[in-house]
């Protein structure tokens, strides 16, 4: 069935080359994504829940006019929740026509990793545990998780993303 289908850009699991990449923190562990996904960081802001969606997704935003969905990072990873604090932030992040915001608990910094300095994701002996990292990378005296943002943003039910995030083209269309 069509309906059924996940949004799962090409290019998700190839190797991750060396470059910037946005840190932040989910709990005391430091993941990074490619800094030319990331379209901006914002505070936490209202997000308005929608009913049957999955429970990670927390609802949609109202950003300068444009819907965004935003996704809770720690319920897609199967971490305890936690109270929102004044470093908890979204990240929205665009991947081909596609932008979704992820709220992470506190930005880190921008890491150059050189790609000498990023390995392949170990055997967990669990494929799930280790499905949306892309790479672990090394960088100064700490291990960056390198996530796939294809797969953990945009790998979502096809309704998500048709009911909730417009593509990049389909906005420029509406705009004119």
């Amino acid at each position: 069935m069509e309906d059924n289908k996940t949004i799962n850009e090409a290019g998700a699991g190839k190797k991750v080359e060396g470059g910037k990449f946005l840190t932040f923190f989910l709990g005391k562990e430091e993941y990074a994504i490619e800094i030319l996904k990331v379209q901006e960081i914002i505070g936490l802001m209202s997000i308005t829940p929608v009913p049957n969606m999955p429970s990670y997704i927390r609802g949609v935003l109202n950003l300068r006019g444009k819907i965004i969905p935003v996704m809770d990072l720690r319920s897609r990873f199967g971490l305890p929740p936690v109270d929102d604090t004044t470093e908890t932030c979204i990240v929205v992040v665009q991947d081909g026509h596609y932008r979704m915001g992820t709220v992470v608990d506190k930005v880190s910094e921008v890491a150059d990793i050189d790609g000498a300095n990023i390995e392949d994701v170990p055997s967990f002996g669990n494929t799930a545990s280790s499905e949306y990292l892309s790479g672990i990378g090394k960088h100064e005296d700490t291990v960056k998780l390198l996530l796939d943002v294809s797969r953990v943003l945009f790998d979502v039910p096809r309704e998500l993303m048709q009911k909730e995030a417009m593509p990049l083209e389909a906005e420029a269309e509406a705009a004119v």
